[in-house]
């Protein structure tokens, strides 16, 4: 498991609020400049997420353990920025293959059930690395108390 890390507060002047970087440390965030979420206000963004499984740096080959994975890693950077998954309000999926939908929408009916934010899934030509099946991405907002 990655230790997720916040990089800086970059103050808003119109506002007290924050933005809040977060990083898993990847060297692909600071070469590509990106963040693995930004926390502003109210709001976490998280960006595309795949299936690496983190403990050993490995890609699975099945497309539901990819986005088990992707959905194990947005929780963990959702925890680290003060959000949950049932603060997701938008979920957007990624997929190769038209044929590994089912399993896919499968998995995120196991974590987004009862959530039900805001969906879309898409069937893109090709990710970044040619092992990637699925790449998931969420907005969350955070519930008032």
């Amino acid at each position: 498991m990655f230790r997720l890390k916040s990089t800086f507060h970059v103050p808003r002047e119109s506002s007290p609020m924050t933005r809040r970087l977060l990083s898993t440390g990847s060297p692909f965030e600071r070469q590509g400049g990106y963040s693995r979420a930004v926390v502003d206000g109210d709001f976490c963004f998280v960006a595309g997420t795949t299936g690496y499984d983190y403990a050993t740096m490995k890609m699975p080959v099945s497309v539901a353990d990819q986005a088990r994975n992707a959905f194990r890693t947005i929780t963990d950077v959702l925890g680290e920025a003060g959000f949950a998954l049932t603060d997701i309000v938008r979920a957007t999926y990624f997929v190769l293959d038209r044929s590994d939908t089912d399993a896919v929408l499968a998995v995120c009916g196991e974590y987004l059930r009862d959530i039900r934010p805001a969906g879309t899934i898409l069937i893109v030509a090709g990710l970044l690395q040619p092992e990637m099946k699925v790449e998931i991405e969420v907005t969350a907002k955070r519930r008032s108390s």
